[in-house]
């Protein structure tokens, strides 16, 4: 069995430098020449891999291998789960079901920008983030807000802002998949087990997290004045949404926090508007808004509504069915493949790549989900083939950028550049733990993909935190926070969430326009860390069996 060699150079310092290579050129290529994800990913795929081969003497078969296992794993982990969550969507969007939903929540609260901004930019966005991700919740909430009265770039900002903490669970949870997919083996524990493990100790940080965000959208909405006069909408978006997400996350698993965050939410600040509104009825800017400021009615009947939230009961319904712990589905192996190496930087351990074919991973519940949906409203084959032409447009990118980075993952981590890299980088020792969210943050801002990022650092994280003494999930799960933060300054986010605004192709402005309040956040994620790691590092201990 091939062994890792740690120090392939001869020097830690150089070794260090070359292992940092198909990180430094993924990110150059797709940050500096703006090229494609898939083709960046593409590239750089094959660059670590000629580097595993030349520099850490990976055996040829063993790496293709590896590669392939990786790749294999992108499709059938992440791709399948994230193309029909974006079928169902779209298929949302087509039938109408979407822009019923905007219309009946903006008929429930007055035209107060305060309410509409924390029941559209947060709650609604990250129902949008739940279902789809990928700067989607930008391009559908930016406009609703403009209509509101609020500049294009300020907007923009205020939905990028509020689409923080739902990141993580975000398009059903493919961030936190990639980061159990790629870690399972150097932790030693299999797929199935450690995904649920990972949605609860993120699910604990991302509650934390998703204090501040509140407060922050009624400020950039209104001024100070408004913020603290405004302060319930704040305490009760934010609780609202936690009160879903964490319970979710602890006992369901990875799929449905956004989505029962968002529901959650929208039920309590709904019966926080029947018995208080703000006293004064303010435009953008915190000035007092004229005219009637009572929203337009609906127009819609009780049961037009309840079609419309009748395609994510379904989700929910199959999804907590198909996937809780209850249910054995996830866990049945058709096939297993699986290549070791002894590992470098653990003596004794091995660091293995695996693909297992599970046909009833969640993809396949998200599946069966737009199957019912598809049924129940009666869509047409015409309509059929116009949502799969649509979404398949939107995602083959996507979906390839599944096979790359999945296979560069695992031959980064398999071939030995992951543990050459973490040896180098636990000489920061007890410092490092301000360091790992802040490498999230950078890896989405330049990548734009809190799963590619997840991917690409989850094992490195890993690792470093292993040579620490860490608790284990403690580095994994902040460098999944951290890439939810840089989301608001990643260019390839950006140019989805401009689409829909007369800032198409000015993705520059938006980024200079979100830094600022991107780096508040980041902040406040580091306190969080060093308060996880010092006041209760218990949560953050792998335990299973």
């Amino acid at each position: 069995m091939f062994t890792q060699i740690l120090d392939p150079t001869g020097n830690l310092f150089l070794t260090w430098l070359v292992a940092l290579i198909p990180v430094v050129l993924l990110l150059f290529l797709l940050a500096g020449l703006r090229m494609s994800a898939w083709l960046a990913t593409l590239i750089g795929s094959i660059v670590t891999f000629l580097l595993g081969l030349w520099v850490w003497k990976m055996p040829l078969g063993d790496g293709v291998r590896a590669y392939l296992y990786g790749s294999a794993t992108g499709v059938w982990n992440v791709d399948w789960i994230t193309f029909w969550g974006v079928m169902l969507f779209n298929t949302l969007v087509t039938t109408g079901g979407m822009d019923k939903l905007r219309r009946w929540l903006v008929q429930l609260g007055t035209r107060d920008v305060r309410v509409q901004t924390i029941l559209f930019a947060w709650a609604f966005g990250a129902l949008l983030e739940g279902l789809v991700g990928f700067g989607y919740p930008w391009a559908f909430v930016a406009p609703i807000l403009i209509a509101l009265g609020i500049p294009d770039l300020d907007a923009i900002r205020v939905a990028a802002i509020a689409n923080n903490a739902p990141v993580s669970y975000g398009a059903l949870g493919a961030p936190i998949i990639a980061l159990a997919t790629v870690t399972a083996g150097t932790l030693g524990v299999p797929f199935v087990e450690l995904l649920p493990i990972y949605s609860a100790s993120i699910g604990k940080i991302v509650a934390i997290l998703a204090l501040l965000p509140p407060w922050i959208l009624l400020y950039l909405v209104s001024g100070s004045k408004g913020m603290w006069s405004a302060w319930p909408l704040a305490i009760v978006g934010s609780l609202g949404y936690i009160a879903g997400q964490l319970p979710t996350a602890i006992y369901l698993g990875p799929y449905l926090p956004d989505v029962l965050g968002s529901i959650v939410c929208f039920v309590a600040l709904l019966l926080l508007l029947k018995v208080w509104r703000p006293a004064q009825i303010m435009a953008y800017g915190g000035g007092l808004a004229t005219g009637d400021m009572q929203a337009e009615a609906h127009g819609l009947s009780a049961g037009e509504v309840g079609m419309a939230w009748l395609p994510i009961a379904i989700l929910i319904a199959v999804v907590v069915a198909w996937t809780g712990p209850w249910s054995h589905l996830p866990s049945i192996v058709m096939m297993h493949y699986v290549v070791a190496a002894n590992s470098g930087i653990t003596p004794g351990a091995t660091i293995s790549a695996v693909f297992n074919w599970t046909p009833f991973v969640g993809g396949s519940a998200i599946l069966v989900s737009w199957i019912i949906t598809v049924i129940v409203l009666r869509v047409n084959l015409s309509q059929i083939g116009a949502i799969f032409a649509k979404t398949w447009s939107q995602m083959w990118g996507a979906c390839l950028v599944g096979v790359f980075i999945f296979g560069l993952a695992y031959v980064f981590n398999y071939s030995g550049m992951a543990g050459s890299l973490a040896s180098a980088f636990s000489k920061l020792g007890a410092a490092f733990i301000i360091v790992a969210p802040i490498l999230g943050f950078i890896g989405v801002a330049l990548s734009g993909s809190n799963t590619s990022t997840n991917a690409m650092f989850g094992t490195f994280q890993a690792l470093v935190g292993k040579v620490l003494g860490f608790p284990l999930l403690l580095l994994p799960t902040l460098n999944s926070v951290g890439a939810e933060i840089g989301k608001p300054i990643a260019p390839q986010t950006a140019s989805v969430g401009v689409s829909t605004s007369k800032f198409v192709r000015k993705e520059g402005d938006v980024i200079r326009h979100n830094l600022g309040w991107t780096l508040i956040l980041l902040a406040y994620l580091v306190v969080i860390a060093v308060g996880f790691y010092l006041l209760h590092p218990a949560s953050m201990t792998l335990v299973h069996g």
